[in-house]
Formats: C-alpha cells, sequence, structure tokens
C-alpha cells in the first residue's frame, strides 16, 4: 500500500508551508500544474462581441456565437475532457425532479474520477488535503471520497433533485431561471446544439481605471469572463467561468474552496482579481464559481 501511494504521489510538487497557509498561494499552484489548460488559437477560439452593463440583462450584444472552434480531436484525446463529456447528459435539467441514477451513469461517474486521479492538479489537491487532515491517504478511500463530495445527491428542490456536480458544472432550472452552469465545456457543448444563445459579456474592471470600462478591448484570449446567455427559454443573466480550463483544475479548485476556504476567497490569479464564492447545501457543496473583480492591464 505505501509503494502504490508512493508511486501515484511522486512527481508533484508537496504543498510548502505558504501554500497550506493561503489558499491563494495553493490555487496558484494548481494554475500552474494545469498541463491540459487548452491554449487560445490553437485549441479553441473564442468572439465575445458586444459588451454590457450587469442590469442590461435584456439587451442583447452578440449576434453570433461565442466559441468559434474547439479542436475535437485535441479534446478527446484528453481522458478528463472525454470523461467529463460523458456525464454531461446524464442530469434532469429540472429541479424538483429527483434523479435517477443507472449503472451505467455510476461507471462514467468512477471512469471520470480515476482519470482525475492521474492528473497532477489532484494529486496536488490529494497532497494539500492529506497534509491538513481533510482526506484519507489511501487511493481507493481518496477517490471515493472525491465521489461522495461531487456525486452524492441531495435536496434542492426536492429529494435527490441536485449534486454538486450537476449544478456547477451542467446547470439546472430552478423557478424558470438558469442556476449554476459555470463551466465553458458545458457552454460549448450546448452551444454547438443549439441550446445557448449567447448574448454579450460583462465588461471587467480595469484595475488602472476602476470606473473606465470603456477602453477594454477583449483579444479572445481571456482565461475568466462574465457573460449574460439563455438557456432555452431560461436566462442567466449574469455568469462566470473560467475558458479553456481543464476539469482536473476546476474539481481541484472547488474541492480545495469547499473543503479549506469561506464563502469568499479572493485571489490573483493570472493577471485577474477574482473571487471564488462557495456555498455550501448543508454539509454538501452547493455552489462553487468564479467572480472577476478586475483585470489588470499589462505593461
Amino acid at each position: 500500500v505505501f509503494f502504490f501511494f508512493f508511486f501515484v504521489m511522486v512527481g508533484t510538487p508537496i504543498p510548502t508551508e505558504a501554500e497550506l497557509d493561503s489558499i491563494s498561494q495553493a490555487v496558484n499552484k494548481l494554475w500552474d500544474l494545469d498541463e491540459n489548460r487548452l491554449e487560445c488559437g490553437t485549441h479553441y477560439r473564442i468572439n465575445l462581441q458586444g459588451h454590457k452593463k450587469v442590469y442590461q440583462k435584456d439587451t442583447d450584444a452578440a449576434a453570433e456565437s461565442l466559441f468559434e472552434f474547439v479542436d475535437k480531436d485535441h479534446f478527446f484525446s484528453l481522458g478528463t475532457y472525454a470523461t467529463f463529456y460523458k456525464l454531461l447528459d446524464n442530469y434532469e435539467k429540472t429541479t424538483g425532479k429527483a434523479e435517477v441514477v443507472t449503472n451505467e451513469e455510476v461507471h462514467e461517474n468512477r471512469q471520470f474520477i480515476d482519470q482525475l486521479m492521474l492528473t497532477k492538479p489532484i494529486k496536488y489537491l490529494r497532497k494539500y488535503l492529506v497534509a491538513k487532515g481533510l482526506a484519507p491517504k489511501e487511493n481507493v478511500a481518496f477517490k471515493k471520497f472525491l465521489y461522495k463530495i461531487w456525486f452524492t445527491l441531495y435536496r434542492r428542490g426536492t429529494r435527490n433533485d441536485s449534486c454538486g456536480f450537476e449544478h456547477v458544472f451542467v446547470g439546472e432550472i430552478k423557478h424558470d431561471k438558469v442556476i449554476g452552469f459555470h463551466n465553458w465545456i458545458q457552454l460549448f457543448v450546448e452551444e454547438k446544439k443549439g441550446n445557448i444563445d449567447y448574448q454579450g459579456y460583462i465588461c471587467p474592471r480595469r484595475r488602472r481605471n476602476r470606473h473606465d470600462h470603456s477602453h477594454y478591448e477583449p483579444d479572445g484570449d481571456e482565461r475568466i469572463i462574465s457573460l449574460n446567455f439563455k438557456w432555452g427559454d431560461e436566462a442567466k443573466d449574469v455568469s462566470s467561468t473560467f475558458i479553456g480550463v481543464s476539469p482536473e483544475f476546476e474539481v481541484a479548485l472547488y474541492t480545495l474552496c469547499f473543503l479549506c476556504g469561506e464563502e469568499n476567497n479572493k485571489i490573483y490569479l493570472d493577471d485577474y482579481d477574482i473571487n471564488i464564492k462557495c456555498y455550501h447545501q448543508g454539509k454538501h457543496l452547493g455552489t462553487c464559481f468564479p467572480e472577476l473583480l478586475a483585470m489588470h492591464e499589462q505593461q
């Protein structure tokens, strides 16, 4: 058991004392370890088009799709992406309808967890949580630990109608509004199916002039955006999502904030001031998502 644990964990940086004491530093380490993050212009391209203010929710500032392309061959060659994709059609869209989880869906969930365990962000997360005494050290136990956090069903509208994975990554409809839905892959997949009407991005505040939004010119290389869209007939007035990051990065990030963070976790990451918002649903992960606070001018 010890040899297997050593073999799996070797090659990934051990969290430093500074990282163990700072969510922000740990998140930046996860960012550095995200070697499966896609590259803008090579693996995908987005077209942000027109910007809008938060209160302009009824204004459609984008005539075209958000995504111009995603390299599907590269996408499906990556284990976590391919297994993540299989999970997106496993859920009832509307809260208030209990989920029925089939044996095939359980198998798909486990395949995703298996692929996650091979990645550097999850290996780092595991070391981090074990060092803090928050997670089991043994391999199988840690996989069950992740499974419980992300796939255990709980009540949002009725018994067993939601779980952390569905809410954060897939999205739900409650009272004729889109809730959750903070993942760029699901956004692309649903847009490709014709189910998403992208209506523009919410212009970020620039750190050098926090009151001036007019000079922001998107270049398509944004790693986090706030946007407005319709999913079928229901609207998501404001949603924030990372763009191009891997599933393992987001699972590691949100698991870290759920177990070690607060409701608000302010972080400086890759020229962005962000806040990772994390809400508990009782003892469960209710939601977790990034809020874009400001972008820094590059000199």
